[in-house]
């Protein structure tokens, strides 16, 4: 039986390496998942950017959580644009210094005596 255009070649490595520069970064992951998760957050978003830096981040809440990055996807299914912003910025601000937190318009400020009782 003959090569076909369907036939995996073993030889090809069929991994994407996924990185951010700014935070030190990478990882290796399956291409079949990362096609799967870069076009659906395609089809929500406008831009190829805005869908590659949340198929990204998208790739790190998993591996973060330990958490299959299609089980995350199927909970974000059927959410639009801000929802899903949303919901991404509640598992990125997991992983964030508290000071650094995503999706707030204005700055947060605590109670003076609570905060002079912080320490750094």
């Amino acid at each position: 039986m003959g090569d076909t255009v369907n036939a995996i070649n073993t030889n090809v490595d069929l991994t994407v390496r996924i990185f951010d520069q700014f935070y030190s970064y990478e990882q290796f992951v399956a291409v079949e998942e990362y096609d799967v998760v870069y076009s659906f957050l395609r089809s929500v978003f406008t831009t190829d950017q805005a869908a590659g830096n949340f198929t990204v981040s998208l790739f790190r809440i998993a591996a973060e959580t330990r958490t299959n990055v299609l089980s995350i996807l199927a909970n974000l299914e059927g959410q639009g644009q801000i929802q899903l912003t949303q919901t991404l910025a509640y598992y990125l601000n997991n992983m964030r210094s508290g000071s650094t937190l995503l999706g707030f318009g204005a700055s947060v400020t605590p109670n003076f005596y609570t905060a002079r009782n912080v320490l750094p």
